[in-house]
C-alpha cells in the first residue's frame, strides 16, 4: 500500500555527515514502522535503524549507535537517517522499508552511500 523512495545518498569523506530522505506515500503510510537497512557488496542486509512512526520509538543497530539518528516528519510524511562521523565501513546501499507487525511490507529502491578514507 505504501510506497517509499529514498534520496540523499552520494559520496561524503570519512568524519563527514549525510543525511538520507524516504519520502513515503500512500494512505496508510501513518500505521507502519519505518526501518533504515543497508546492503554492502557481498554481504547480508542488515538492520540500521528504526522508527515507530505513531509513537517515536527509536532503536539502533550498536554499529551506528551514537553516530545516526533516525527521525520523522510527518507533515512531509518522511523518514530520514543523519549518519555523522562517517566511516568506510559505512559504504554501503541504503534502504527504507515500512514494517506492520513486525513483518517487513514494502521496500525503496535504495541510495548508494560511498565513504572515502
Amino acid at each position: 500500500q505504501v510506497q517509499l523512495v529514498e534520496s540523499g545518498g552520494g559520496l561524503v569523506q570519512a568524519g563527514g555527515s549525510l543525511r538520507l530522505s524516504c519520502a513515503a506515500s500512500g494512505r496508510t503510510f501513518s500505521s507502519y514502522d519505518m526501518v533504515w537497512f543497508r546492503q554492502a557488496p557481498g554481504k547480508e542486509r542488515e538492520f540500521v535503524a528504526d522508527i515507530n512512526w505513531s509513537g517515536g520509538r527509536t532503536t539502533y543497530a550498536s554499529s551506528v549507535k551514537g553516530r545516526f539518528t533516525i527521525s520523522r516528519d510527518n507533515a512531509k510524511r518522511t523518514v530520514y537517517l543523519q549518519m555523522n562521523s562517517l566511516k568506510p565501513e559505512d559504504t554501503a546501499v541504503y534502504y527504507c522499508a515500512a514494517k506492520d507487525g513486525g513483518v517487513v511490507r514494502t521496500w525503496g529502491q535504495g541510495t548508494q552511500v560511498t565513504v572515502s578514507s
